[in-house]
């Protein structure tokens, strides 16, 4: 740096410093009595007075140096100053990596910042203090678990004992409100990330503070133990995933407090000299030379402008020479230059009235070296990111704004813009921390009472719980009320929406592709950079502290959406024949062209190599695109690297590319996301022979330059293989397609969990007015006598008041920055990108196997998301075009979810689940029936193939949707017995009212009897999945049963309750797809014409009689535990079973023609299971106990008579259980909101009929000797022989088993015919 000496500063470099134009008329060295005056008073000295300015020895150039240099080294702080007692240490203070920690952590390369990675990791610093007033800070980046304080070179910590859990250590922690010293009690406010802790330490009076954004918690600990042989280390201690950044002193204290030293010395030297070069440079920016006035002029810094006047920038560089070293220090930049910085934008106005930092910076790039402006401009914004990070919230954001504009004018330079861009943006810095706004924990502090004064929550609920959007008995001071708080909600956005369009204002500079003066445009460096962030967050060898938190990428995504479809809109309006931005999608090429990289992600039809390998002729064929063998030998496709033909050789190949910028040190240097330690994990997957030349050139995401993103002649750059179906029109810049297919899967990899955790506090909200409502009902109600109850529920009400005070106004804060009107607009856009996406794919054949599965994920969570996330606040039946997209959906969800070309079993149970939500809410269900007849046809019979070769749960719950409100006592929403009980979340699918679809029911009528096969196999594999759900339910009811009876231990596993609900859940809805099919198409079963009719009745039949006996028979089982009430089994009741039994046998015993119901009546009474109480239990008839089947039958009481005596409650006691006398029975009476007149008449019907049916059954049948009986069932006669092995048995066990099996039982010969066998007289 030395050699920056005189005139010669300027020969290291050939600058054009203006144009001839802009240079004033007087050039040249000024004559040297205006020079020295000149010179003077750039650098005044501190002992001359402007009385001695006559007496002033003359001061040109030559002589400068000299004289900064005495300027510079007066007043200086000798180093023996800067020694104080009380401290013990190295400087800089660090954290102790060496030897003072305990558990697993994660330290960053400057030894400040630190990861819990273990249970409860503890950590102290290098330096101690033993006597004096000593402050340092910890900034908050996660507001977990941890305690932060003091403690002695003594403290033993371990997993479970850290800060302030042993006697001499000491600690606050904010996530529990607490402070720690062996025990523990309330203490100060909880934290949240984005605040700064100060710890403070009073040796002499031997107490400990804790401030909190620089307010002051009160003293924590007094008497604290002092004297010879104590001194104390900053410590902390903190769970797994938790971070903090420390500062001892290596920066400014954010908070400094009078009377307490930071523990590591500021740079006192240094900064004076940097404050005294800064007012130099500050008089040179004020003071012009008028050479022909020959006089010095003051004017406003403000329009100072580099012009190429020799005498400012000889001046200037010598005072460079002195200040760029400095500014090269990250104390000194926060200190010096950010303020300054700060000062100069102070005033207001837009960032573009400001151009003098345009203009110091361009003299940064000119007077300093490359790597000091590097190192300064990595330094000034590592510092405006910790401040915007960690300024607290104050009403009108006032922090966040001042530092967002600096960020804004400081990246409006496009040199220090593209530097930032390749080298710090994403690299060092994790820079989406500018697009993130905090929600305030604390409302007080963050000035939302003064902002929205007046609160208001929903205190109108429907039956159901939810809260009613407009209420009609509203009254007028409530509606006064919601009023004044709608109007403090819009005075919040509006003061968010300032920063908002302040992020968006920086990212439409980085998306700047005009900038190509200075090499590669803005908006190519950062695709690049976006790309890798992308590839960060999706892969998971990544670090889990690399992942960025989901709460930024909410806010990134948002400003990104804006600032894209500004961009979008602007390219549009230039060439209209474009796309515009509300029609946006990303062409299906993207996906197979191997220009963009989808690192690891899954696609629609598997493994990329796999695709490669099965369908390289469809891309010959529909998009021109040949596969080099030699790539499909490859594992997949971003470990290659592969060149074009002109093949230059030397580039490295694609896994030692990679590797190098993983293990780049400055990525550890990452707003802590990604640690040094982390660094060592990721290595490359496999090394790499040379790679072959290929057909289509894949280059690593670094190498690509605007030719191969935008295309030049001839070359489609990203859209390389349009295919035939795809319109030859042009869309947008390519960038912006990428860009926006990122944005795509940032949402899919953790935007859409995010939206979901925040509805927590409207769900908070909403549980807390429910209990103040209800809590204001008791007072009311609550004796005048007793008014030790009132007093209580008046302490409940007002904790309840304030709570919902409180959380009403965060909850304002949720809805302006993450639910609001624009952001859900910004989410529906990105839904109809990706409806148009699948869609243009899939009209590509064979190739939609190479979209990734995100964009289905994405296009089914983003409705959901409007759906569930973002209402009351606002309705999705608001969004434009919303009927039409439904449909648009659901004809995705219909065609896709039995796709052959989809192979992943997590995206099809996706598909199906979003299909299976789609049928339950009446609108949605509307789209469906919407779409093309041909896709619902397809769609029915998708769900009506067999069960076995597919996972079949989803479907049926699918069509038993499609059926519920039209079944026997099936429109209710919930269970009779489960009715007095709050459902958890009211907006569960399961809980939405019935709306059946009589059109999609037509269509499976149609489907089911025009091909008998199909509905064969069908109905097969209902039975079987349903004798299945059934014997399973049974068999672990009998094990919780033996549970429940032991007396050592009583409780069950919950898993295995679940499972058994599950299976009882399951037999119902089979129960009921069986009702949807005899009422629909009766035929299946009662027209024996059709090959498998007689069959599927029999097996219809067996399977009734089991379900009725098991769950009727008297003191049985699913009685006991019924009536045990375990958590889990809340579903299991007789209600929903009997009541679906009871209308598969109304539909074939009542409602049927003549020969239909004598078929049944035979089969069911043939079938030996056949219990005539079973039936009677169903009125609550049963008789008592011992009464046999046969007795029963022989003296039955005339079905239509009086029935009132023996009405049954729904909800049998568990009190009743020891005798079955005083239980009253199950009856179907008792449900008469549920069941209707005319149904119970079916009843009684249908139970006279098989009274009257059985009588003559008995009276005709002739016993049958042993020998004549099927020797599978032993309860028929035998009526089939075999051939050609001719053995014997009944039809009904040969029909079965010949559904799924051709071998005989008996000598597992293959069956070749069965014919009638009657048994030959005998004579």
């Amino acid at each position: 740096m030395s050699s920056k000496g005189g005139g010669t500063a300027l020969t290291r470099r050939n600058y054009r410093l203006a144009s001839d134009t802009d240079k004033p008329r007087s050039t040249g060295i000024v004559n040297e009595r205006l020079l020295s005056e000149y010179l003077h008073h750039v650098f005044p000295s501190a002992k001359q007075g402007p009385a001695l300015a006559s007496l002033r020895k003359p001061l040109g150039f030559q002589d400068l140096p000299a004289h900064l240099e005495k300027l510079l080294s007066e007043d200086a702080p000798s180093e023996e100053n800067q020694t104080v007692e009380g401290r013990l240490g190295p400087q800089p203070v660090v954290l102790d990596h060496t030897s003072g920690f305990e558990g697993l952590l994660f330290v960053d390369d400057d030894l400040l910042g630190v990861i819990g990675h273990s249970n409860f990791s503890s950590i102290r610093a290098t330096t101690c203090v033993y006597k004096g007033k000593w402050a340092y800070e910890v900034l908050i980046s996660s507001q977990g678990l941890m305690q932060i304080g003091w403690c002695t070179l003594n403290c033993r910590f371990n997993q479970e004992e850290g800060v302030g859990d042993t006697p001499d250590s000491y600690a606050y922690d904010g996530n529990r409100v607490r402070k720690w010293n062996v025990t523990t009690t309330n203490y100060g406010k909880s934290w949240a990330a984005g605040d700064i802790v100060s710890c403070l330490i009073d040796l002499d009076e031997g107490t400990i503070t804790f401030c909190l954004n620089g307010q002051s918690l009160g003293t924590a600990f007094t008497n604290i133990k002092t004297g010879p042989g104590v001194a104390y280390f900053p410590a902390i201690s903190l769970s797994f995933k938790e971070s903090v950044a420390f500062n001892f002193g290596s920066r400014p204290l954010r908070y400094p407090v009078d009377g307490y030293l930071p523990l590591q010395n500021p740079p006192a030297a240094d900064l004076m000299k940097a404050h005294k070069l800064l007012g130099y440079i500050k008089n040179v920016l004020t003071t012009t030379i008028d050479a022909q006035e020959d006089r010095l002029v003051e004017k406003d810094c403000g329009v100072w402008r580099l012009h190429g006047e020799p005498t400012v920038l000889i001046t200037l560089a010598h005072i460079f020479n002195h200040f760029a070293p400095l500014m090269c220090k990250v104390y000194l930049v926060e200190d010096v230059l950010m303020n300054f910085l700060l000062g100069i934008l102070e005033g207001g106005g837009s960032v573009d009235e400001h151009p003098l930092i345009q203009q110091l910076l361009d003299l940064f790039w000119l007077l300093m070296e490359d790597h000091e402006v590097n190192e300064c401009l990595k330094q000034l914004m590592m510092s405006l990111l910790r401040a915007y990070r960690f300024s607290p919230i104050i009403p009108d954001l006032g922090f966040q704004i001042h530092y967002l504009r600096l960020t804004t004018a400081i990246l409006r330079h496009e040199k220090s813009r593209k530097y930032l861009l390749n080298n710090v943006l994403f690299d060092v810095l994790r820079s989406v921390v500018f697009f993130y706004i905090k929600t305030p924990l604390r409302v007080k502090e963050a000035g939302l009472e003064e902002l929205i004064p007046t609160t208001w929550w929903p205190t109108h609920f429907d039956k159901e719980g939810k809260d009613e959007r407009e209420p009609k008995d509203e009254s007028a001071d409530e509606r006064l009320r919601r009023r004044a708080y709608e109007r403090g909600c819009q005075r919040l956005k509006k003061r968010i929406e300032v920063v908002e369009e302040l992020q968006v204002q920086i990212l439409r500079l980085l998306l700047n592709n005009k900038d190509k003066s200075t090499g590669e445009a803005s908006r190519y460096i950062f695709l690049n950079k976006f790309r890798k962030f992308l590839q960060e967050n999706a892969s998971n060898r990544g670090h889990p502290t690399a992942l960025c938190p989901p709460e930024y990428m909410v806010c990134f995504l948002h400003r990104l959406i804006t600032a894209v479809r500004a961009c979008w809109d602007e390219g549009h309006h230039k060439s209209p024949s474009s796309v515009s931005s509300e029609e946006a999608y990303v062409p299906p090429q993207l996906f197979y062209n191997g220009k963009v990289d989808y690192f690891d992600l899954q696609r629609l039809g598997g493994l990329l190599s796999h695709l490669k390998k099965t369908l390289k002729d469809d891309l010959a064929s529909k998009a021109n695109i040949i596969i080099d063998p030699a790539e499909i030998q490859a594992t997949s496709m971003d470990d290659l690297d592969e060149d074009d033909e002109s093949g230059a050789a030397q580039r490295p190949s694609g896994a030692e590319a990679r590797y190098s910028w993983l293990s780049s040190p400055t990525l550890g240097r990452a707003n802590r996301f990604l640690s040094t330690a982390a660094v060592s994990l990721m290595t490359p997957r496999r090394t790499l022979s040379q790679p072959e030349k290929v057909k289509v050139r894949t280059l690593a995401v670094e190498q690509r330059t605007e030719e191969d993103i935008e295309g030049s002649h001839g070359n489609d750059g990203l859209l390389l293989g349009r295919p035939l179906e795809e319109p030859d029109q042009p869309i947008a810049d390519k960038s912006l397609l990428e860009i926006v297919d990122g944005i795509v899967m940032m949402y899919n990899l953790s935007v859409h969990q995010q939206l979901g955790k925040m509805v927590v506090v409207s769900d908070d909200v909403h549980e807390y007015a429910v209990a103040l409502k209800d809590t204001e009902e008791k007072i009311t109600r609550c004796p005048s006598r007793r008014a030790d109850i009132l007093e209580e529920l008046q302490k409940s009400q007002k904790v309840f008041a304030e709570k919902l005070n409180h959380l009403s106004r965060r909850l304002a804060w949720i809805n302006a920055t993450i639910y609001s009107k624009e952001k859900m607009l910004d989410i529906y856009w990105l839904l109809c990108v990706c409806i148009r996406t699948i869609e243009h794919a899939d009209n590509t054949g064979s190739l939609f196997a190479f979209a990734p599965e995100f964009y289905l994920n994405v296009a089914m969570n983003a409705y959901s998301a409007l759906k569930n996330y973002f209402s009351p606040a606002n309705s999705m039946e608001e969004l434009p075009g919303y009927e039409e997209t439904l449909s648009q959906l659901a004809a995705i969800l219909a065609k896709h979810f039995a796709d052959p070309r989809i192979v992943g079993t997590d995206i099809k149970d996706s598909l199906m689940q979003a299909l299976a939500s789609y049928v339950c809410y009446p609108q949605s269900l509307r789209a469906v029936e919407r779409i093309p007849e041909e896709q619902r046809v397809a769609m029915m019979k998708n769900l009506l193939a067999p069960y076995e070769q597919r996972p079949w749960a989803q479907t049926n719950w699918i069509l038993v949707r499609l059926w519920r409100g039209c079944g026997f006592g099936y429109r209710y929403t919930r269970l009779p017995h489960l009715l007095k009980t709050k459902p958890e979340d009211a907006n569960l699918p399961s809980l939405q009212k019935p709306c059946p679809s009589l059109l999609l029911q037509r269509h499976m009528a149609e489907l089911l009897s025009m091909d008998k096969d199909m509905a064969a196999s069908f109905l097969n594999s209902v039975l079987n999945q349903l004798n299945w759900a059934f014997s399973e339910f049974i068999g672990m009811i009998q094990e919780i049963q033996q549970a429940a009876e032991r007396p050592e231990r009583n409780f069950v596993d919950t898993r295995q309750l679940k499972v058994c609900a599950t299976c009882f859940d399951l037999s119902v809805s089979l129960l009921r797809v069986l009702e949807m099919t005899v009422t629909l198409v009766p035929e299946i079963f009662l027209d024996w014409s059709r090959p498998s009719a007689e069959l599927l009745l029999r097996r219809l039949a067996q399977l009734l009689n089991q379900v009725l006996n098991r769950v009727t028979a008297e003191k049985n089982l699913f009685d006991r535990v019924v009536n045990l009430r375990l958590p889990g089994l809340e579903s299991v009741d007789h209600y929903p079973i009997l009541v679906a039994v009871t209308g598969i046998l109304v539909r074939i015993l009542v409602d049927g023609d003549r020969q239909g119901v004598s078929r049944a009546a035979s089969v069911l009474l043939s079938d030996p299971c056949f219990q005539l109480h079973s039936i009677q239990h169903l009125l609550g008839e049963g008789g008592d106990s011992s009464s046999s089947s046969a007795a029963v039958a022989s003296s039955v009481r005339p079905a239509v008579g009086s029935l009132g005596s023996s009405v049954a409650t729904p909800l049998p006691s568990a009190a009743g259980t020891s005798g079955s006398s005083e239980r009253k029975h199950f009856s179907l009476h008792a449900y008469t909101d549920y069941i209707s007149e005319e149904e119970k008449q079916k009843v009684e019907m249908m139970l006279a009929f098989l009274t009257e049916e059985s009588k003559q059954a008995a009276a005709s049948t002739a016993p049958t000797s042993e020998e004549d009986l099927c020797p599978i069932c032993y309860a028929h006669s035998i009526s089939a022989i075999f051939k050609p092995c001719s053995h014997k048995s009944c039809k009904a066990c040969i029909n079965q088993h010949l559904m799924n099996n051709k071998d005989c039982f008996f000598c597992k010969a293959t069956i070749i015919g069965v014919e009638d066998y009657s048994k030959p007289a005998t004579s």
